[in-house]
């Protein structure tokens, strides 16, 4: 078995989300995440997968088990690496509604952003 799918399938439970909603978000028809149990994933699948998630394409092809891509900017807050995207996915409620994956991701851009101003 390749390591792709249980990568995925614990990001996809990090997330709160179900293989089958996955495939709906990224517009793949249904078992396309669960061949990848027993096929290699194409590399534009595996790419669109990791950009959904942003991680790198080596931490779901195996190769590593940082998830973080390469590049990636690291944020202090009081002399502490802080996780921005871990942080901003704690929110899950706001005005008793749900955050949508699409508020996560502005709430980690205010984080990132107010972090970059402390370094200044």
């Amino acid at each position: 078995m390749f390591p792709t799918f249980e990568r995925i399938k614990e990001l996809t439970k990090k997330r709160g989300l179900t293989l089958i909603q996955l495939e709906e978000k990224l517009g793949y028809s249904r078992n396309t995440l669960y061949k990848l149990k027993t096929q290699k994933p194409n590399a534009e699948r595996i790419s669109e997968i990791a950009d959904f998630f942003g991680v790198s394409t080596d931490y779901l092809l195996g190769r590593t088990d940082n998830p973080r891509i390469a590049d990636d900017q690291k944020f202090y807050f009081e002399g502490q690496e802080v996780d921005v995207e871990e942080l901003a996915g704690t929110a899950m409620r706001f005005n008793g509604k749900p955050v949508t994956d699409k508020d996560k991701r502005a709430i980690q851009r205010i984080i990132e952003g107010f972090l970059l101003s402390k370094e200044e």
